[in-house]
């Protein structure tokens, strides 16, 4: 059979093509040769797979293709797909024919240890490794699993405005842009719109990028990434915790379910994610400050907030991820509810990953009394001709309602487990990084 007569595929589907030859356009990782057997390590994005091209089996110009080729060449490949239950795939390519399409040289990746910097210098070609090709992957399960849980749901999605005239919570770290006279800023959080939206169609969510301008360099933090922000009308602090506990779960059984080789890829313990399952673990924010204050942390003080040791310290108690509830009204966003019950506290509560990931969702119910909220402008210097719109929502027909921001790149660095969120997006904002 000739290339042109073979079945064309893809490596993900090569399952399908057992015992038959087949047709594949991908490129080559790296290769090595015994003389009369050349293996090529073949990608084309869907997988990998490993090719066998023996001497005495193949004509002389396949043979002589196959020798050519140099790391990251394009090629067709043509062969007869093998069970293998060695390879990571499971099959095997006993190879036939190749058609060289480019020939590549000096790429600058090679097997070697490269440091962090050069590898995202070279980001654009990085993504191409076996490792980041996994947490792509992961990535693109989790947005769907993200998506397909409201949208099940009766969750309506609804795009936030990515230039926004104001702050979504009253801080300044903020990008400045003009808007031809006016100022505007890059969005922080498409929080405020939703609050607007659930008030029109009951249970929303946004999923797009948004803008911290903190000169913040820890392996936590990205300058741009992406949120998923969903807003809830007639829902309590109570029921919207049970939401996202059943949002997570969702979403870490679904990557389970469907990414296997990925994980296994990147070597991650997925026992410790399948106890990732509702109900959640709750621990309030007082409760916190006294574990904290016995176990390692004596001058810890109430009122403060949690940093990256003290979450990852009261994580350590649990084997899934927990909640910290009803934190200090000072820390907290003004629009977040006071508990009828103790106004110095707020119904809210930040979700806490396992194994030293910290905040993945923060969350609460929102002020809903007018008066209350104009309060809470007052105190914190808001300009309600800015807010003029948000005020309104509590003017007409003002309701209970509740909601909360997921963070994607911390979830993809927690589920994959990631040392560092610039893995995680295929091209990372850092605080000295703006290319490629």
């Amino acid at each position: 059979m000739n290339q042109a007569e073979a079945n064309q595929t893809t490596i993900r589907d090569v399952a399908a093509h057992v015992g038959q030859t087949v047709r594949i356009g991908c490129w080559l990782t790296r290769k090595r040769s015994s003389g009369k057997i050349q293996f090529l390590q073949l990608r084309d994005g869907t997988g990998f797979i490993q090719g066998v091209a023996a001497k005495n089996e193949v004509d002389e110009a396949t043979w002589a293709a196959a020798d050519r080729l140099t790391q990251e060449s394009s090629l067709w490949v043509t062969g007869v797909v093998r069970e293998e239950p060695r390879s990571p795939s499971g099959y095997e390519l006993s190879v036939t024919g190749v058609e060289i399409i480019h020939l590549s040289s000096d790429y600058p990746i090679t097997p070697k240890e490269h440091g962090i910097d050069f590898l995202m210098d070279h980001r654009h070609l990085w993504l191409r490794s076996p490792k980041q090709h996994a947490v792509m992957t992961i990535r693109a399960t989790i947005v769907r699993a993200i998506q397909e849980f409201f949208d099940t749901r009766g969750f309506t999605q609804v795009d936030a405005p990515i230039l926004t005239p104001t702050s979504a919570e009253g801080t300044t770290n903020l990008f400045h842009t003009k808007y031809f006279d006016e100022d505007a800023f890059l969005t922080q959080s498409g929080q405020l719109y939703m609050e607007a939206a659930a008030m029109a169609l009951g249970k929303v969510y946004s999923f797009g990028p948004t803008f911290r301008a903190e000169k913040s360099k820890t392996r936590r933090h990205l300058i741009e990434f992406w949120m998923i922000e969903p807003e809830m009308a007639f829902v309590d602090h109570e029921e919207n915790l049970r939401v996202q506990e059943q949002f997570v779960s969702h979403v870490v059984q679904t990557v389970l379910a469907k990414n296997a080789k990925e994980l296994a890829t990147l070597e991650r313990d997925t026992s410790k994610l399948e106890k990732a399952l509702a109900p959640f673990p709750r621990i309030t924010y007082d409760d916190a400050v006294k574990f904290l204050n016995a176990n390692g942390f004596p001058e810890f003080v109430w009122g403060e907030d949690f940093g990256a040791p003290h979450e990852t310290a009261i994580a350590e108690s649990y084997e899934k991820p927990v909640f910290i509830t009803h934190y200090p009204t000072s820390l907290k966003a003004f629009y977040m509810k006071p508990d009828p019950n103790r106004p110095d506290v707020v119904l809210c509560a930040d979700l806490i990953a396992p194994e030293g990931y910290g905040e993945i969702i923060g969350g609460s119910q929102r002020i809903d009394d007018p008066s209350l909220m104009e309060q809470r402008f007052d105190e914190h210097h808001l300009s309600k001709e800015t807010y003029s719109w948000y005020l309104d929502l509590r003017k007409y027909g003002s309701v209970p309602h509740s909601g909360f921001g997921l963070g994607l790149e911390r979830t993809v660095a927690w589920i994959c487990g990631l040392d560092h969120v610039r893995e995680t997006i295929p091209f990372p904002r850092l605080l000295y990084r703006l290319y490629p």
